[in-house]
């Protein structure tokens, strides 16, 4: 098995608990769940959903790129909403953030997530040969 490296960023919220931001097996990152804190304060971001959705895929870029990747290496995404409701919106901002061919991607409605967030995203990462 590859060795396990760390992947950490100050761009990105601190770990609120026992788990890396990401951690890199070969060519392959497995980044944790990023909720809408902002990196700054550690506060969750105010402004509803909207501003919650983009917060969660500026700090998903940010673990991303600390892994020496792109969104275009994304080959997987979880996206836990405590309301389907708002799962349009997610496709829609996610448009601006994702290009073709889109990430496989997962969408589980879920009672609460930390901090009182509305959304939360998971991702896997495969990095090309040679990053």
């Amino acid at each position: 098995m590859s060795a396990r490296t760390t992947i950490a960023t100050s761009e990105a919220p601190a770990a609120i608990g026992t788990y890396s931001q990401a951690i890199r097996v070969g060519q392959t990152v497995y980044l944790s769940g990023q909720i809408a804190l902002d990196p700054a304060t550690g506060l969750l971001v105010t402004g509803g959903v909207d501003a919650q959705i983009h917060r969660v895929f500026q700090n998903l870029r940010a673990v991303v790129t600390a892994a020496g990747g792109g969104f275009e290496h994304c080959a997987k995404l979880t996206v836990y909403l405590t309301t389907m409701a708002n799962f349009p919106r997610v496709n829609e901002i996610m448009a601006e953030y994702f290009a073709k061919p889109y990430p496989a991607r997962a969408a589980v409605g879920v009672n609460e997530l930390p901090r009182g967030a509305l959304i939360e995203i998971d991702a896997v990462l495969v990095l090309p040969d040679g990053r």
